[in-house]
């Protein structure tokens, strides 16, 4: 079943910015990637599904419910990292956390403790003293602290450390293993890699491929067939570069990166 459903959302900034006939859908318990360089549109695409913007034409829904018109109700049931977190930051963390508690209503801090051991935060310190890194852990603090059953990820690890970046993917790896529904976009080939069933691309607004990570590199795979001098050259030659060998001949086959694959979508273009 769709959870994450959008179906020919059309935004126009104009001069070719904006988001153009995007459709694709996240099913429950699915981890879905949404790739794609700055300006691409995926921010734009995830701020429709947060209700935060009304679609010029197309629509967007979550568990069945009108993004844009029943927002309130969406937004309940969501978590959701934004591309650029905003906070109080005359508050600490410690008091920005109780905030978020007390808005979601949320009784037990069991799992904002656990949250805060996982990812090494103090929330004692006054957010407009925290680096970019701490501010992004104290926000995906407040995305999962409230146990949602559907998340939204914008750049989730921008700013963390490597060890922080290894341990959110296995937060996420665990949430979709309980059934949970993640659209994350990240500029992180290994954690989608790591973490998403399927994968979308983004460019210039218009989704150029939407699959399985397994089926973008069957499709991105290349074989060459290499003729040696003799037979032993050929079996040397075969067993250096994992390759199937007949008499002279040896055939090897490479199967491309998701960075490699994204790379060919994009022709090596650094932005859209």
């Amino acid at each position: 079943m769709s959870v994450i459903k959008i179906e020919n959302l059309v935004r126009d900034y104009g001069g070719g910015k904006g988001v153009f006939d995007v459709s694709f859908h996240v099913d429950q318990g699915e981890a879905f990637g949404f790739l794609g360089p700055n300006g691409a549109g995926k921010t734009t695409t995830i701020r429709h599904l947060m209700g935060f913007l009304k679609p010029k034409s197309g629509k967007c829904t979550i568990d069945g419910l009108d993004c844009w018109k029943e927002r309130e109700k969406v937004q309940a049931r969501l978590g959701y990292i934004p591309g650029e977190i905003s906070f109080f930051d005359d508050m600490s963390g410690r008091e920005f956390l109780k905030f978020i508690a007390e808005y979601r209503k949320i009784g037990s801090e069991s799992r904002k403790d656990e949250l805060l051991e996982r990812f090494e935060l103090d929330p004692g310190s006054r957010i407009k003293k925290m680096s970019k890194g701490m501010k992004q852990k104290l926000g995906i603090v407040a995305a999962f602290m409230h146990d949602p059953d559907i998340i939204i990820l914008d750049e989730p690890t921008s700013g963390l450390d490597p060890l922080m970046q290894s341990r959110f993917v296995s937060l996420v790896a665990e949430e979709k293993e309980k059934g949970k529904t993640v659209l994350m976009s990240s500029h992180m080939f290994e954690e989608v890699e790591r973490t998403c069933d399927r994968i979308g691309i983004i460019r210039k607004g218009r989704m150029i491929a939407v699959d399985s990570a397994a089926a973008l590199r069957e499709r991105h795979t290349r074989s060459y067939r290499v003729t040696l001098e003799n037979s032993e050259a050929a079996e040397a030659f075969a067993a250096d570069f994992g390759g199937i060998c007949s008499g002279r001949e040896v055939t090897v086959t490479t199967k491309q990166s998701l960075e490699e694959i994204f790379m060919n979508y994009y022709g090596g273009e650094a932005n859209d």
